[in-house]
């Protein structure tokens, strides 16, 4: 395993970040394909033997029992301070609103409420799940600065964000003394290249870790035409995001396992490979230990410029898709992608 600084942070991360939005009870989220406490301590503890340090959840993943399958684990395979734990908090909801909770409040009940579930007395990197337009930037940031001072919360990130969002509220950070956003948790992969445009050159620039979501386009990029898994079946919201493009995302995929056979490697090591050239640790879902242990080793694989260029190539732009074309004021209010703090985030 390679292991890096996560931003301008003194936190030092696994090359490969675990998610774990596949653990936890079924009953009490939106996928029938999560794993039960016991099955998802099997990948920690597979994750953690490989040198996976970085663990990745939300308290919106199975109203919570993803944080606390992940935090039993850790206390019983790893020690704190060798582990670095990310979890992250929805938006207000309108009933908070109606109620008068202010942002400040909300992050406040947020933390606590994901510190309870984890089992612990600090969390490595507190993301902010997804913009809140019907809540002040100054509060948010003001809640969350808070969160650190009060040592709850050693570094904050942001996820399901513009790249002008993400400058506006670092500048506004600096401006107020307020802690800064040192990582973007965004949707970035082979065949979803739609953060180059400006949200990579903002984090190259100000050196803000970029650790994407669905590195691997919910298995797309893992599996040769005409294989296929319980989540490929099942993953309605997946399905939302790829199926319109799936035509003219073949092309790449098709390359991967070209390239896969060639090198002798499974393309989850060709995909991973690659977003390793472009960011600083992928999230990378794992509900069988096949997966994990497929992107350990990408961690240890080097492709050619070449070789890149080559999956590069096909790649033909996309219209945004899921959370991030929900993520507007009018789609906000109208929608309600967020529902409680103890329920999920629709789709990411």
């Amino acid at each position: 395993m390679q292991y890096t600084k996560l931003g301008t942070s003194d936190l030092t991360v696994s090359r490969i970040c675990m998610g774990c939005m596949g653990f936890g009870d079924p009953h009490n989220g939106q996928h029938s394909w999560t794993l039960d406490e016991e099955h998802s301590r099997g990948i920690i503890r597979r994750g953690l033997e490989l040198g996976v340090n970085f663990f990745d959840t939300a308290v919106g993943y199975q109203s919570g029992t993803s944080e606390q399958y992940l935090g039993r684990a850790l206390r019983d395979f790893a020690e704190r301070d060798k582990v670095v734990v990310a979890t992250k908090f929805l938006p207000r909801t309108q009933e908070e609103i109606a109620a008068g909770i202010t942002g400040q409040q909300h992050i406040q009940n947020m933390i606590d409420t994901s510190l309870r579930n984890l089992g612990m007395d600090y969390v490595d990197l507190y993301i902010y799940h997804m913009w809140d337009y019907e809540t002040p930037l100054y509060d948010i940031l003001d809640g969350l600065n808070r969160a650190v001072q009060a040592g709850k919360v050693r570094y904050i990130g942001i996820s399901n964000c513009f790249a002008y969002q993400l400058a506006k509220a670092n500048a506004l950070a600096e401006k107020e003394g307020f802690a800064k956003f040192v990582s973007v948790q965004n949707h970035y992969n082979l065949i979803f290249r739609e953060e180059e445009r400006e949200m990579a050159k903002l984090c190259a620039e100000d050196s803000i870790a970029m650790t994407p979501y669905s590195s691997l386009a919910g298995g797309r990029l893992s599996r040769h035409p005409g294989e296929t898994s319980k989540r490929l079946q099942e993953d309605s919201y997946a399905k939302f995001k790829y199926d319109a493009t799936a035509k003219q995302d073949q092309a790449v995929i098709d390359r991967v396992a070209e390239l896969a056979e060639k090198r002798g490697v499974s393309m989850t090591e060709i995909s991973l490979a690659w977003l390793l050239t472009k960011v600083t640790a992928p999230v990378v879902g794992a509900t069988k230990m096949h997966h994990i242990e497929g992107a350990a080793k990408a961690a240890d694989l080097e492709l050619t410029p070449e070789e890149s260029a080559y999956l590069e190539e096909p790649y033909i732009p996309h219209k945004l898709v899921g959370v991030m074309a929900q993520n507007t004021p009018a789609a906000a209010k109208e929608q309600h992608v967020w529902s409680t703090g103890n329920q999920e985030i629709q789709g990411r």
